[in-house]
């Protein structure tokens, strides 16, 4: 077993210790499990595409220091950036008013950043929909497609299209993804001009009208014990402050070794997500490229949504 290797990443050299460390004991196709090299080379594969879904934004990393073995407490939750970090990491202050204090989080400006997180036993990457720039305006809206603990694949293909139906009406660009466990996400570049809480309420208004539309498989009940376990949940608090999901071409922390993957709409039929792995996605990735790379040349103003968001709230208030 080797003690580490160096990878050279544009004019960075990274030392990655402990390379033949198995991270994935399921992933298929490799021998004996998925080792930590293996991630390297996954993330090495689709840099561009990793880079864009997290450039300059605040995240947090869930590291797997002994790989995914099973044993409780394996996954750690990081905000802060990991000690040790190289100077050229950069990272941006973060204020948390619950706590009451500060925190660094790692901003990817390169994909060097991102292989020295891996080295630092990082798996997944889940950033802010908000950039360094204007921590407190987001940019992105995230469609968060949850499937119940009895709620079938086909269900969530379904749900997928209603929302894209209900986006073309709205004029927005919808781009869409495997989550990399059971369900799916779909993230439209939205001007920066509001704040989380006013995404947040347009993402329910959004929520309401595709529930409105295919209410035997949608639920936007906040409460779990309120929801249909085979309806899809459609997440509209992951556009609260500080809540992350996984970012596009994220490894997800399963002994498979699954990818959230960028899919296009005419593949919503025949995606399995559990087709893509770092086994498979860098050949899609040669092949097609990255399928969010436009995504900030289509911007969505919100102002029709946040229109449907005021109407519901007075029809809530109705006696």
């Amino acid at each position: 077993m080797s003690d580490a290797v160096e990878i050279e990443v544009d004019d960075r050299v990274i030392r990655v210790s402990n390379p033949d460390r198995v991270y994935f004991p399921k992933a298929a196709g490799f021998s004996g499990g998925a080792t930590k090299l293996d991630l390297v080379d996954y993330y090495l594969a689709v840099g561009p595409g990793i880079v864009n879904a997290l450039y300059e934004r605040p995240c947090m990393l869930h590291r797997f220091p002994k790989g995914l073995t099973g044993e409780p407490g394996e996954k750690v939750h990081q905000k802060r950036l990991p000690s040790g970090a190289p100077d050229w990491v950069e990272t941006v202050e973060l204020f948390f008013p619950r706590w009451k204090r500060t925190a660094d989080e790692l901003c990817v400006t390169e994909l060097g950043s991102v292989i020295w997180a891996v080295q630092m036993s990082t798996v997944e990457f889940h950033p802010w929909n908000s950039r360094r720039g204007h921590v407190e305006i987001p940019d992105e809206w995230r469609i968060d497609l949850d499937p119940g603990s009895a709620c079938d694949y086909a269900t969530v293909r379904r749900v997928a299209h209603v929302v894209h139906e209900v986006l073309d009406e709205l004029g927005a660009v919808g781009y869409p993804k495997t989550s990399g466990s059971k369900g799916l996400h779909v993230y439209v570049r939205v001007e920066p001009e509001h704040g989380f809480a006013d995404v947040r309420r347009a993402a329910l208004a959004f929520a309401r009208e595709v529930e409105r539309r295919a209410p035997q498989d949608v639920t936007t009940a906040w409460w779990k014990k309120d929801r249909d376990p085979a309806a899809v949940f459609v997440d509209w608090n992951q556009n609260a402050r500080d809540h992350t999901i996984a970012a596009a071409y994220s490894v997800r922390g399963l002994p498979d070794a699954r990818v959230s993957t960028p899919i296009r709409w005419d593949e919503i039929d025949d995606a399995d997500p559990r087709d893509f792995t770092i086994l498979t996605v860098p050949g899609r990735f040669a092949e097609l490229g990255d399928l969010h790379e436009a995504i900030d040349s289509t911007p969505y103003d919100l102002s029709a949504l946040l229109e449907w968001a005021a109407r519901d709230e007075a029809d809530d208030k109705q006696p």
